[in-house]
C-alpha cells in the first residue's frame, strides 16, 4: 500500500490500528511544521526536537482521540505541538511570553552604509517611526507580519502555525500593510 496517496483522516485511522508505515507517513508530512511551532515557542533546536519527537509519540498513542468534526489533521497536530511546548517551557519553569521576540527588540536589520552622520541620524529616526506605526496595529496583525517578514512564513504556513483559517490570515496582513502605509505617509 502507498501510504504518501493517503489523506491525513485515513492515515490516522490506520495509526489507530497500529499501522507504523502511516505514522512515518503523517511524520514526513508534517515534522517540520511541528518543529517551526516547537522551535518558535521553546526557542532551542535541541529541545524543539525532543518536543517534536514527543508530539509523534504522543499521535502515535493518542490517534483515537482525533475527531475530524472538529477541525484538520494539521490542525489538531499543531495545538498537540504548541501544549507540549508550553509545558516543556513550564517544566522548565519559563513562561512563553519570555521567549516571544516584540517588535521593540527586533535588531535593525543589515543597515546599508550611509554617507555621513547625518543620513545616520535619518535612517534612525524612520526605523523608529517604522517601529511605532508597528506599535499601533492589533497584537493579530502585528504576530501574522513578524511570523511573515521575520521569520519568512507564507500566508499558508501562518495559517497552519496559528490555526486560522488562510482567508484570516491573509485579511490580517493586508489591514496591517494598509495602516503601516496610512500611517507612513502621513508627516512624521
Amino acid at each position: 500500500m502507498d501510504y504518501t496517496r493517503l489523506d491525513d483522516e485515513t492515515l490516522i485511522r490506520l495509526i489507530v490500528h497500529e499501522q507504523a508505515e502511516a505514522l512515518g507517513t503523517l511524520y514526513d508530512r508534517y515534522s517540520r511544521l511541528v518543529f517551526s511551532l516547537a522551535l518558535n515557542t521553546v526557542g532551542n533546536p535541541s529541545t524543539a526536537e525532543e518536543v517534536t519527537q514527543d508530539v509523534f509519540l504522543r499521535i502515535w498513542q493518542k490517534a483515537g482521540t482525533y475527531r475530524a468534526e472538529q477541525g484538520k489533521v494539521s490542525t489538531w497536530l499543531s495545538r498537540i505541538a504548541r501544549n507540549r511546548a508550553i509545558d516543556v517551557l513550564r517544566q522548565q519553569r519559563v513562561r512563553p511570553e519570555q521567549r516571544s521576540v516584540e517588535w521593540a527588540e527586533v535588531p535593525a536589520a543589515a543597515v546599508p552604509q550611509t554617507e555621513g552622520p547625518e543620513e545616520e541620524v535619518a535612517l534612525a529616526l524612520e526605523q523608529q517611526r517604522v517601529r511605532a506605526a508597528i506599535a499601533q496595529l492589533p497584537e493579530e496583525q502585528r504576530q501574522v507580519l513578524a511570523l511573515a517578514y521575520f521569520q519568512d512564513h507564507s500566508q499558508s504556513q501562518i495559517a497552519e502555525l496559528l490555526g486560522q483559517p488562510l482567508g484570516t490570515v491573509k485579511t490580517r496582513i493586508r489591514l496591517a500593510m494598509g495602516k503601516l502605509r496610512q500611517l507612513l505617509s502621513s508627516p512624521g
